[in-house]
């Protein structure tokens, strides 16, 4: 079978089962909190109005932002806290409409009805109103559960693992087989879900409480066996017989929560700390996708042990220094701040620096006659410059724009996975590239110099969580990759994947393999 294939359903149990706890409990504890409210609020129109109003304005946020909100409200917690929270939030308003309406919606005379035979309050809900209006709650209940099923693939950002891993990690790696089975997994769990839940609706409609029961059972059997693989450990043979120096694993029995960015080679190099860490005798929690703040606001918190940051991103975007300075005084200084500051330490570089840079096609820029940045000041109001979803936002952007009069040129947000193509085939005129993407060289394009230095180093770095710096075999694991990667070699890792179709692991692997043999055979 296909190894691509044989991977994406190796990690099918996981992520279905992430996806199933984190969606039914967010809906769950939803309903739980709307159905009481809608009760209470429908016959008060005045509140009814005004919960209704303010569920509204939680369900007008974009999902992404409103999981990404939760990430600071929470001290920077990230994983599966902030995702259930912000899914549980968006869970509430088609359900509490619906009791609300449903409620509202008893025929009057149904009501005088009960109230002249002599039942109570109490009895009138639940005997009469609740019944009727069931069909109508139970539909909201499916609403809600085809959107919440829908918006999870967005935790993977945060941290939680679920059908989106699928999603984001194919699109950042070119793998469409990823993406296909992030989309027809979460598709499928949202139609499953949603005709289980319309036979509740028509056991409500037609007062069947066989079909009700054997519904509420499927229901129950298919939760418990799509969670079921998230608490039964399955250990790889010989996944902890690999030693190191003196025979023994440093790390035996410890978990180790490793983090990654949201682009193939922070894909790779989360694969090479696990394979390294994992040979130790440790167990990896994988968090990919994360965010440049999400990621170190992580660490700082002990939410992640290590992941690789560049010195760039730390110096503008968390220490919010305005001025790059030179290469290693922004090294000494960056790991003097992040001790300082949060205890967090900064291992070493890589080896490798990967800068954003602002590249061309080769033929276009022949053709304008631009070698530099410097000379794009007279043609940018002709011009568009594409880049990925942080770039813009960054002050290293905002510096390039105003030093070089770049304010009038076109910008285009994208997916850091298509910007070389559209780079190459003339849909943008330019785009931020990282300057160790194997797609520079393959779409023959070129980085166009800063001649007034603008942009600051970007240095990959290990940074490790306070926790994570206070255990010494891990330091010394990790310490063996200081300075062990060079660009040329992150280039080729990179572009095994972007062009080649390997997977991070496989690019990670021939890392491994490469480093052990010396490099000799690059």
């Amino acid at each position: 079978m296909n190894a691509n294939l044989v991977e994406r359903f190796a990690e099918l149990p996981h992520l279905l089962s992430g996806h199933v706890l984190l969606s039914m409990s967010a809906i769950l504890v939803g309903l739980a909190i709307s159905l009481p409210l809608g009760i209470h609020a429908a016959g008060r129109p005045r509140l009814a109005g005004l919960v209704l109003n303010a569920a509204s304005i939680v369900q007008t946020i974009p999902g992404l932002a409103l999981l990404a909100l939760m990430v600071p409200l929470l001290g920077g917690t990230i994983g599966y806290a902030p995702a259930f929270l912000a899914l549980m939030l968006y869970s509430i308003l088609p359900i509490l409409r619906n009791t609300i309406v449903g409620l509202q919606g008893v025929d009057p005379v149904v009501r005088e009805a009960a109230r002249g035979i002599g039942m109570t309050p109490g009895e009138r809900l639940w005997q009469v109103e609740l019944p009727l209006a069931l069909p109508v709650i139970v539909a909201g209940l499916r609403t809600a559960v085809v959107w919440v099923v829908g918006a999870a693939t967005l935790a993977t950002p945060v941290g939680a693992s679920s059908l989106g891993n699928y999603i984001f990690a194919g699109l950042q790696t070119r793998n469409w087989l990823s993406v296909l089975f992030g989309c027809l997994f979460a598709a499928g769990l949202a139609i499953i879900l949603d005709q289980m839940i319309r036979l509740l609706e028509v056991a409500a409609r037609a007062r069947r409480r066989g079909l009700a029961a054997g519904v509420g059972v499927s229901l129950a059997i298919l939760i418990t066996a799509s969670v079921a693989p998230r608490y039964i450990a399955f250990e790889p043979a010989g996944r902890n017989s690999a030693v190191i120096a003196g025979g023994v694993a440093d790390l035996a029995d410890e978990t180790i929560v490793v983090g990654a960015k949201a682009f193939t080679e922070q894909y790779i190099l989360g694969a090479l700390l696990e394979s390294r860490m994992e040979a130790a005798g440790a167990r990896i929690d994988r968090r990919d996708n994360l965010g440049s703040t999400i990621a170190f606001d992580a660490l700082r918190t002990g939410e992640i042990d290590v992941y690789i940051d560049y010195s760039g991103t730390i110096w503008a975007t968390v220490m919010n220094r305005p001025e790059p300075i030179h290469r290693h005084a922004m090294l000494a200084e960056m790991t003097g701040w992040l001790w300082a500051e949060h205890g967090i330490l900064a291992l070493g570089g890589l080896g490798f620096e990967n800068a954003y840079g602002f590249a061309m096609s080769r033929e276009q820029a022949a053709a304008l006659g631009v070698t530099s940045l410097a000379d794009l000041g007279p043609l940018a109001a002709q011009m568009t410059v594409g880049g990925d979803a942080e770039v813009f936002s960054r002050p290293e952007w905002v510096m390039t724009r105003d030093l070089y009069g770049l304010g009038a040129m076109q910008t285009r947000a994208m997916d850091a996975a298509f910007m070389y193509g559209a780079v190459r085939d003339g849909q943008v005129d330019m785009i931020s590239a990282y300057t160790t993407d194997g797609r520079i060289a393959a779409f023959d394009l070129i980085v166009l110099d800063d001649p007034a230095a603008v942009l600051p180093p970007y240095d990959a770095v290990i940074l490790l969580s306070p926790d994570a710096a206070a255990n010494p075999a891990l330091v010394a694991i990790l310490a063996e990759l200081v300075g062990a990667i060079d660009d040329d070699l992150m280039r080729e890792a990179n572009r095994q994947v972007d062009l080649d179709r390997q997977t991070p692991d496989q690019a990670a692997q021939w890392l491994t393999e490469t480093l052990e043999a010396g490099g000799a055979d690059r």
